[in-house]
């Protein structure tokens, strides 16, 4: 059997924002990330490095106004793009989590990707500006993902005060959760139903 290619190429372009992203899956190439924040890139290569996915993002949106719109719509386009990549998903892991700590924060992750969207994010967390990127916006970034990659996210915060390490630990353990989930094992569609 022909090896099924896990890449995808997303381009969005709206009055608000212009996105380029490449996903895939198998790839660990170092990730190449620009999207105007540099804080939400460093969250990017985060995701990518601990996920191991090869993933490229060129992103332009409407900074001057804040940065909701283009840390939303990078959520739309990866998470399209995790959808494509497994369009052909029968013999995936499906079900991970992740425990992931930096310094104070502590947060856990779990995925399943048995094709229908949901989110649970219970973090609790200071509203604040960091280099651009409001805190307050990373829940629409990780909905975004979950919704338009159809997979259930749940993402709880055990501890922690610091906004940067408890976003940062987000970040790494969805990575390592969903690379846990999208590996291939087996020969059966791990499902009751028959279909994912």
């Amino acid at each position: 059997m022909e090896k099924q290619s896990r890449s995808s190429q997303i381009n969005r372009k709206t009055l608000e924002t212009n996105i380029l992203l490449k996903l895939d899956l198998d790839s660990a190439s170092q990730a190449d990330i620009d999207t105007g924040l540099p804080f939400f890139d460093h969250m990017l290569a985060s995701f990518s490095r601990h996920g191991a996915f090869g993933l490229q993002v060129k992103a332009r949106g409407d900074l001057e106004v804040d940065s909701h719109h283009l840390v939303e719509d990078v959520g739309i386009c990866l998470g399209l793009a995790l959808k494509e990549c497994l369009a052909l998903k029968q013999t995936i892991r499906r079900f991970a989590h992740s425990m992931i700590c930096m310094d104070d924060a502590l947060v856990t992750v779990a995925v399943d990707l048995g094709g229908r969207s949901y989110l649970k994010f219970k973090v609790d967390m200071a509203v604040e500006d960091i280099k651009g990127f409001n805190t307050a916006v990373t829940e629409d970034f990780f909905r975004a993902l979950s919704a338009n990659g159809c997979f259930n996210l749940h993402i709880d915060k055990n501890s922690g005060i610091n906004s940067h390490h408890i976003i940062e630990a987000m970040f790494k353990a969805v990575g390592i959760a969903l690379h846990q989930a999208t590996r291939i094992e087996g020969n059966s569609i791990p499902s009751t139903k028959g279909t994912l």
